[in-house]
């Protein structure tokens, strides 16, 4: 695939700590997350101007990511990745978003690197 659906913006690895666990030690005490998205948007504009204003500001994609992990509070994992892929849609740019969001200590009784929900979202979908 070429052209504007297959041109994305990755953002990897954005960490934040917030609250997000059905156990009640997870409801209590903040925890640290990973976020990863990959936005699909046309990157042409931009790569013809040269001009932020015509693409999608991944500082501030970063910005409103960690906001949502460390000022709102969360069940579950897939619904902070729903809340964040909302967000992220809001951008006038954003065609799709695609969402990971990783539980960097599980809070289980075995070895568990990572736990973690992706998801996939499209504008008006």
């Amino acid at each position: 695939m070429t052209g504007p659906e297959a041109d994305r913006i990755e953002l990897r690895g954005i960490r934040a700590v917030g609250i997000c666990g059905a156990l009640p030690e997870e409801r209590e005490r903040a925890q640290p997350f990973e976020i990863d998205l990959d936005v699909v948007a046309d990157l042409a504009p931009a790569g013809a101007s040269d001009d932020l204003a015509d693409t999608v500001d991944y500082g501030d994609l970063a910005q409103v990511v960690s906001t949502i992990v460390d000022e709102t509070r969360f069940v579950l994992l897939e619904r902070l990745a729903e809340a964040i892929a909302t967000a992220v849609l809001a951008s006038q740019h954003v065609r799709a978003v695609t969402v990971t969001v990783r539980k960097l200590r599980p809070p289980v009784p075995v070895h568990l690197d990572t736990a973690g929900v992706t998801i996939a979202r499209t504008r008006g979908g």
